[in-house]
């Protein structure tokens, strides 16, 4: 579903919310455990800082993962994002909810998403993105597949992309051009 920029950027203008997948997004898809159980994930602080940036703007972020694990609060609370769906075997129930509880049109949405459990929301959200190592049926029901890996700068260029279309990007540089 290639996209030139200009539709991508109507698309991203609209967005008031964006939901992010965490492995294989929001991280590089690798999953580590200790002896004792215990999971870790590693995270990009520059992901997190465009999260920052873009709800410092007022667009609001929430996460939906397929996934339970401690360290995802604990990075959520860090970000801010109040919005956290984990175990979330349905996605696509998920994301209704989300829309239910913040009253939002699909349109008005972005979601982020690496794999075939995601496309159920993909295929309905204002905005799709992925990353360079989805799968390719993923990738080519997207809207638009970020230029960074995943866990690596991806959801920084998604949030930048969106700030950018909204005109606030240039607002948050400023804060730091001073």
């Amino acid at each position: 579903m290639a996209m030139d920029l200009q539709s991508i950027h109507q698309r991203a203008a609209a967005v008031r919310l964006v939901i992010f997948d965490v492995d294989g997004v929001l991280t590089d898809g690798s999953l580590f455990y200790g002896d004792d159980g215990q999971e870790y994930k590693a995270f990009n602080s520059l992901d997190g800082h465009g999260i920052k940036m873009l709800r410092n703007t007022g667009v609001e972020a929430a996460i939906i993962t397929g996934r339970t694990s401690n360290v995802v609060l604990h990075r959520a609370r860090n970000l801010n994002i109040s919005r956290i769906f984990q175990g979330a075997d349905d996605k696509l129930a998920a994301y209704q909810t989300l829309l239910a509880e913040t009253g939002l049109k699909p349109e008005q949405t972005a979601y982020m998403g690496d794999d075939i459990v995601d496309l159920p929301v993909l295929k309905r959200c204002g905005l799709a993105m992925s990353v360079p190592g989805a799968p390719e049926l993923v990738r080519q029901q997207v809207h638009y597949v970020t230029q960074a890996p995943a866990g690596r700068g991806a959801a920084r260029e998604a949030c930048e992309l969106i700030m950018r279309a909204q005109g606030t990007w240039e607002s948050q540089l400023a804060l730091y051009n001073r």
